[in-house]
């Protein structure tokens, strides 16, 4: 008989009983992360009521690959373009939210007395929420188009990056087991700069390969390309000192900006699901019952720290982004457990010999608890949220009203913020790429010139430098001009007479400041000069630039490429769907929310038609669909009545739809038919000369009767316009129309 290797027996064994499990989950509606981490227990080396893996040391390697792949994914998701879109509150959340974890955490565990760096790793587990167990726990309650959870999703996308920094810095401080600030600081600004750097390389360099090899391109050869470009980053990141997760998720990143990337999304979702399943399967093996009996009240304690501190905090930091106390309270709540992060983060605890084998378990006894009580605590946060506001005395009450009214005068920038703000990202862009050029030509060009050249000469030294300077010139020119940094409002401040116009000049000065120093820095590299010598050099190279910029095109062809690159997803996009964006990103900027609400038996309403009770005209809200027992009705006509509890699923803003659940009662705060989640659906389109109902009112368009649709929502100039049946689409208009999936796509232009 042949021999099966002992690697094809684990994986057997590991795939079989998650399969059996996670069936077992997915029937009893469990997250199938949980049933992956069971199937690890009873599969692993502590139990042995069934049978276990032979060879550990495999499925590790196995489950780092699948740290990997779900990094990879991560990135595909994350897009730093979507970073930037998140919003302040996103931010403002995120990082109060993990700092106050990661120090309370620390403090437990120095109260526990786990050591130094058992409790940093602890603060570091205990602040990551978990986007999978979230999603998960919005999916199953029909929260998703919640105002809150738009909230809610762009804390974890900061806070996605924020654990990939973390993780270098607790490989950094378990490596050297050294605290100083000053080597985390660089530590923070390496890695940093090799993200940006990345970054700006691949978005010129990829999508341009990806475009020109399109025809060639099957789900084969695109799921292999890319692998092979993940594993390549994934190779780079650790060769210059980084973790393979970060080297993933880089390249998920930069894939994200392609117009492939959802189709990558897609191939490689059965990949990212094998090794994911694997990588979950090893925490369940790390997992000893007798350590959890043993460290019984480090769990408990643990947990209560977790699910109230987060809840705390997270709710404080949406609080202090100006929100209002019932979404801050909804979105800390939501944030109130951890996951996969925590157990990434541990593995790397355990793979770098700093943490005790003891303090897994713990996380994920931890992490299973909190995965439980999160859909719990979600549905708590609403009457919790309406119970503290009552209890809050008036002046309490009003200075938090005045706070979140308050956010939306504050949110239009000054000219001066917008030109400050995008002067310094293009000073730190143009600073990658010239400390990455000053780099290549020091550290790696000249050295191998060097051994073949033998000795060095003076003309040598001079041609590197002169060669370093030239590659440098376009992005020298860039920092130095007007005409790349925000050159309108520049020249807007500057014919403004009533404005301060030493701080433009300040800025110009900065600018040149820069260019002074990189150039500077290249000469003593080579030249070994003094400073003033190098300084003088330094502004003769500027003014050199600054006599022959017509003939510095260079960049200019550079930049346009790289925002070509950039937006050539969303160019696409728009003119494949031409609806503007989708329900959870333009209706969270306006403040409209669909929900459904539960007529009340005692309900004044009840017997009359919705065309009587004037809803749109009287709360300035549209009933969508109404759920009568099993039956759904999409898009009502004027003359449905409405039943005692009868759920009517409405669109409006958080004032409108407040003031019309205290007139309708008992409220409900999630849509809980799956079928109208399922059936109903939300475009937004822009009206232009060729859109069929083009100067014809909402009510001559008949799309309600045609195809099931309600338009809730009109935007006009900027501002959204009172609605009324006699209301006719303009060209330019921004229309939102709800009603039937298959049917709404029926109209012309809606895709």
């Amino acid at each position: 008989m042949s021999h099966l290797p002992t690697l094809i027996a684990d994986l057997a064994l590991i795939l079989i009983s998650a399969s059996v499990i996670t069936l077992l989950f997915k029937w009893m509606k469990q997250p199938l992360v949980l049933g992956y981490i069971i199937a690890g227990l009873l599969a692993g080396p502590y139990i042995n009521i069934f049978p276990t893996v032979g060879d550990i040391e495999n499925i590790n390697i196995w489950a780092e690959i699948g740290v990997i792949f779900l990094l990879f994914a991560l990135g595909l998701e994350f897009s730093f373009k979507k970073l930037m879109n998140v919003g302040s509150t996103a931010f403002i959340t995120a990082t109060t939210e993990v700092v106050s974890m990661l120090l309370i955490g620390f403090l437990i565990g120095q109260l526990l007395g786990w050591g130094t760096m058992n409790s940093i790793f602890l603060g570091g587990m205990l602040s990551m929420s978990s986007t999978t167990i979230i999603i998960k726990a919005f999916d199953d309650l029909g929260l998703r188009n919640q105002r809150f959870t738009g909230i809610v999703f762009g804390t974890l996308v900061v806070e996605d990056l924020i654990a990939i920094l973390m993780m270098v810095l607790l490989s950094t401080m378990a490596v050297s087991q050294d605290f100083v600030g000053e080597d985390l600081l660089i530590s923070v600004l390496k890695v940093v700069f090799f993200l940006i750097l990345w970054f700006l390389i691949g978005i010129f360099v990829i999508p341009a390969f990806l475009k020109k090899a399109k025809k060639l391109m099957n789900n084969e050869t695109l799921l292999i390309v890319s692998i092979g470009l993940c594993l390549g980053m994934v190779v780079l990141a650790t060769y210059t000192g980084f973790s393979t997760a970060l080297g993933a998720f880089i390249m998920g990143s930069i894939l994200a900006e392609t117009i492939e990337a959802e189709h990558i999304e897609h191939i490689i979702q059965p990949v990212k699901d094998l090794f994911g399943a694997i990588f979950f399967v090893s925490v369940g093996m790390l997992v000893n019952p007798a350590v959890l009996v043993e460290y019984a009240w480090p769990v408990i304690i643990i947990t209560l720290v977790t699910i109230i501190g987060k809840a705390i905090f997270s709710s404080f930091g949406v609080l202090l982004s100006g929100e209002p106390l019932n979404t801050s309270i909804k979105s800390g709540f939501s944030l109130a457990q951890i996951g996969e992060f925590a157990f990434i983060i541990a593995g790397l605890g355990v793979s770098l010999k700093v943490l005790d084998p003891f303090i897994s378990p713990i996380i994920v006894a931890v992490s299973v608890i909190t995965t439980f009580t999160t859909p719990y605590f979600i549905r708590l946060a609403n009457p919790f949220a309406e119970w503290l506001y009552k209890i809050l005395p008036t002046k309490v009450q009003e200075t938090l009203d005045r706070y979140a009214s308050g956010k939306k005068t504050m949110n239009h920038d000054s000219d001066w913020k917008k030109l400050l703000k995008n002067m310094i990202g293009r000073v730190i862009i143009y600073s990658v790429l010239l400390t990455a050029i000053w780099l290549l030509s020091i550290q790696i060009i000249y050295p191998a010139i060097s051994e073949m050249f033998a000795p060095v000469t003076l003309w040598i030294k001079l041609v590197m430098c002169l060669g370093t300077l030239l590659l440098m010139t376009p992005f020298l020119w860039a920092l130095i001009s007007n005409k790349y940094n925000s050159s309108e409002l520049f020249l807007k401040l500057w014919r403004d007479e009533n404005y301060n116009h030493g701080r433009l000049v300040s800025l110009v000065l900065g600018r040149v400041s820069v260019a002074l120093f990189f150039i500077t820095s290249v000469v003593i590299s080579y030249f070994k000069l003094n400073w003033g010598i190098s300084v003088i050099i330094a502004i003769a190279v500027v003014a050199l630039i600054l006599i022959l910029r017509e003939d510095l095109t260079q960049y200019s062809r550079l930049e346009t490429r790289f925002l070509a690159n950039l937006n050539r997803r969303e160019e696409v996009a728009k003119k494949r769907h031409p609806l503007k964006t989708s329900f959870n990103s333009e209706f969270n900027d306006k403040d409209l929310d669909l929900t459904s609400v539960v007529v009340s038996p005692y309900s004044d309403y009840i017997g009359k038609s919705l065309g009587e009770l004037s809803f749109r005209q009287n709360f300035g809200v549209n009933v969508v669909a109404i759920t009568r027992g099993d039956l759904n009705i999409y898009i009502p006509k004027s003359s449905e009545p409405i039943y005692p509890q009868d759920k009517l699923t409405v669109v409006g803003t958080d004032m409108q739809l407040q003031e019309f659940r205290n007139r309708i009662e008992d409220v409900k705060n999630t849509i809980d038919t799956d079928a109208v989640d399922k059936k109903m659906t939300l475009h937004s389109f822009t009206v232009d000369d060729e859109f069929r109902f083009l100067n014809k009112t909402i009510a001559q368009s008949h799309l309600g009767e045609k195809y099931d649709g309600i338009v809730v929502a009109i935007e006009r100039n900027n501002e959204l316009i009172p609605l009324d049946k006699d209301t006719a689409f303009q060209l330019g208009d921004l229309v939102w129309i709800v009603g039937n999936r298959e049917k709404i796509r029926e109209i012309q232009y809606l895709t």
